[in-house]
């Protein structure tokens, strides 16, 4: 479902702030994969999320989603291929509209969208349904205003926006960091639910180790813009944090330094 052969992406080139974020980076999923992402800090985690959204050109390389060469698409041209949550919980929902408006949005995402303003009865009530998986109640504020809803509200309302529409691959760029202990669990419990439910191809950056292990049925470390460590079933299922610390260590030959890793694990 997606290819990442070989990309490089250098920041600055040829200045004293040369930066390698993506060094001859290789990764391939297969449908259905749901891939926990971690690593230090610059270790490229989310340059190759920008990569695979077309935020901006490789310098080198090929990115395929479900056999299509995306690598010179541009961002919109992509986005109809894709599902995406980010890390501030008020990116991806327009907060001047309803919440029904913004699902109505979601929902039209790649298509034709003509000037008809309003959503149908029953639109409205497919949405209340989708809405009853989050268990936040939100299914009976159809029409609250989203920039009124908490941080973990949003999120979990960006996260149905984002799936709503079945993308190829949905891209999780610490979707729970901004959010209280308990909020986060929720809202990667109904991301646990909904990649099951519909079967989603699915990349997750996270901070936290243990969610890393937890989540999904395969676990890559990046650094230094590669992939120094990957895992996945049975094996990835007996991880403890302790053990993805000594294989850090082992394969980058330094100690793990990303000091929000360490305090939520």
């Amino acid at each position: 479902m997606l290819e990442i052969r070989n990309v490089t992406k250098v920041f600055n080139p040829g200045t004293v702030n040369e930066k390698v974020a993506l060094n001859d980076f290789s990764l391939t999923l297969e449908e259905g994969d749901f891939v926990t992402v971690i690593g230090g800090n610059g270790a490229g985690k989310s340059t190759m999320m920008n990569a695979i959204a077309g935020v901006w050109p490789v310098d080198a390389g090929q990115i395929l989603i479900d056999g299509v060469d995306v690598t010179k698409l541009s961002e919109h041209k992509r986005a109809k291929y894709l599902g995406r949550v980010f890390q501030d919980p008020m990116t991806g929902t327009a907060a001047t509209m309803g919440i029904d408006e913004n699902l109505a949005l979601a929902k039209r995402r790649g298509k034709f969208r003509s000037l008809k303003g309003g959503t149908s009865k029953k639109e409205r009530e497919e949405y209340k349904e989708l809405l009853k998986i989050l268990g936040l109640g939100l299914e009976d504020r159809l029409t609250s205003k989203v920039g009124l809803l908490s941080g973990g509200q949003r999120q979990a309302l960006t996260l149905l926006m984002a799936t709503l529409v079945k993308p190829k691959l949905l891209l999780l760029d610490e979707h729970t960091a901004a959010l209280d202990p308990k909020t986060a669990a929720k809202v990667l419990e109904t991301t646990e639910v909904i990649v099951n439910r519909d079967h989603l191809t699915t990349l997750m950056i996270t901070h936290n180790m243990k969610d890393a292990i937890a989540h999904g049925n395969r676990l890559i470390m990046m650094h230094e813009g590669r992939v120094i460590y990957d895992v996945r079933g049975e094996e990835k299922k007996n991880l403890h944090v302790s053990d993805l610390l000594k294989k850090f260590e082992e394969v980058s030959g330094g100690e793990f330094a990303n000091d929000r890793m360490m305090l939520t694990n």
